[in-house]
């Protein structure tokens, strides 16, 4: 009988994993009426700091298909995902989240595509749109996934989740890659395998507010562009070759104008413009330049992706 893996990552999220536990337990009990097929669910507790362990554990004691692990701090979502990838067991794994937005009624189909047929390694789910997002924060996700396919050579699907479910062969070729910053939506893509996707309609959490703010959404496509793309380097190049053949041009026009004309004292208030834009962009090359530097300084520690505090079987050594 095979198994199937459901790796759901959480971060004070106690008020959403009972409902989601509800949700997942009844159509993995539908799953099981109709297919040979046995279940695990790994919650990944990402330091939170509310009572999300807490209720881990109450389903822990009250369902062995549930397993927890539990992080020394919070690592992100990204380490959360890769910790859940490496702790299951199943011969497929799924990946979702626990807020509900990923509705679990579509496992059945995508168990479903799995077992009937050889010819698909993953299944994954895209919305179909983004009704009840804000509108701003809508429009800066299409254009991140609009530069990002122009940019890289990794193809990323614009409204992709991380809800997809996955043969063993591809998880243990994402695993393969162990590098500290995880972008995993191009991981996922950059593996290869063959790959169906399901549409759905925009979800909206079932309880509280979104984790991800605009910051923390810019940082995570910046991640994104910088770990699956080198154009911002040739960019910054671009530039600066732009501007020495702009100050050349400008040399040869004041030593024309001067020789021309004299040399008279003037125009000082554009020199000053000229001089901050130049320097402005001189900033803004350099700082492409150290986002990638910062890093290679971050994989060349070689620290740890995630450390893991506590799991079911115990706290420490028994974590394993």
């Amino acid at each position: 009988m095979q198994l199937v893996s459901l790796v759901v990552p959480c971060y004070n999220e106690e008020k959403t994993i009972p409902l989601f536990y509800a949700e997942a337990a009844k159509v993995i009990d539908k799953i099981q009426q109709n297919r040979s097929v046995n279940f695990e669910i790994i919650f990944i507790d990402d330091g939170s700091k509310d009572k999300s362990l807490k209720e881990m554990k109450i389903l822990a004691e009250h369902d062995e298909r549930v397993r927890f692990v539990s992080f020394s701090r919070n690592f992100g979502k990204e380490a959360g995902i890769y910790a859940g990838l490496q702790y299951a067991k199943g011969d497929f794994v799924a990946t979702m989240d626990v807020d509900l937005q990923d509705p679990p009624a579509l496992l059945e189909d995508m168990i479903g595509i799995l077992l009937e047929s050889d010819e698909y390694d993953c299944v994954a789910t895209r919305r179909s749109g983004r009704k009840g997002e804000p509108f701003l924060r809508s429009w800066f996700s299409k254009k991140f996934y609009s530069l990002i396919n122009r940019m890289s050579k990794t193809p990323v699907v614009d409204g992709a989740r991380d809800f997809r479910l996955m043969r063993r062969e591809m998880v243990d070729s994402v695993l393969e890659l162990s590098e500290y910053n995880r972008f995993s939506k191009g991981l996922f893509s950059w593996v290869g395998y063959n790959i169906k996707w399901i549409e759905f309609e925009n979800i909206e959490r079932a309880v509280g507010k979104t984790k991800w703010n605009f910051w923390s959404l810019f940082k995570y496509a910046v991640d994104g562009i910088v770990g699956f793309s080198t154009a911002p380097l040739l960019l910054s190049v671009c530039v600066g070759i732009l501007f020495c053949c702009a100050a050349l041009v400008g040399i040869i026009i004041v030593i024309a104008r001067a020789l021309i004309f004299g040399d008279p004292t003037s125009g000082w208030p554009s020199l000053v413009c000229i001089i901050l834009l130049c320097s402005g962009v001189q900033l803004f090359c350099t700082g492409i330049v150290g986002e990638y530097l910062s890093k290679v300084y971050m994989e060349v520690k070689k620290r740890p992706i995630y450390i893991v505090k506590e799991t079911e079987k115990g706290r420490g050594k028994n974590c394993d």
